[in-house]
């Protein structure tokens, strides 16, 4: 609910109070599904952590990079007796880098695909300024009426 309220725009206030203890029984509530709902609440309203494997894929993928250089370097200079090694594991990690970045840019549609399905409104109107000194306003604030009764059902 929070992230609705945030979402929606409402202005927001802290209101303390003194909860009474428990009528009845114990709480079913335990930190696991605390947790759960609180991953809940960050996937429903962000795309964040699939923006992260973006950008993990893209790091790794620069770093894969860094590291052939670092191979390179030490080869040339101190001679490297295991052969085929570095080279491997350059290549491992620049491909492992480019599958996490195409799953993240995946993953980056596919979150806007959802967060399309939810069909949540765009924007809220708060308040509506009727003033209509000709016919032409006077249309465009009858197709207003009607896109703001149809969203409103």
């Amino acid at each position: 609910m929070k992230g609705l309220f945030a979402w929606i725009g409402f202005s927001q206030k802290a209101v303390p109070y003194r909860r009474d203890p428990r009528y009845a029984g114990e709480s079913k509530f335990n930190y696991w599904r605390l947790w759960n709902f609180a991953l809940e609440g960050f996937t429903s309203f962000t795309i964040a952590p699939l923006k992260v494997a973006t950008y993990a894929g893209i790091v790794i993928a620069l770093m894969s990079f860094v590291y052939a250089a670092i191979i390179v370097f030490k080869t040339l200079a101190y001679g490297d007796p295991v052969r085929g090694y570095p080279s491997l594991i350059t290549i491992v990690l620049f491909l492992g880098g480019v599958q996490l970045l195409a799953l993240g840019v995946l993953g980056e549609y596919v979150g806007r695909m959802f967060n399309e399905t939810k069909r949540r409104p765009i924007y809220f109107v708060g308040s509506v300024i009727r003033k209509a000194p000709d016919a032409q306003s006077a249309e465009r604030a009858k197709g207003l009426d009607s896109i703001l009764t149809s969203a409103a059902e």
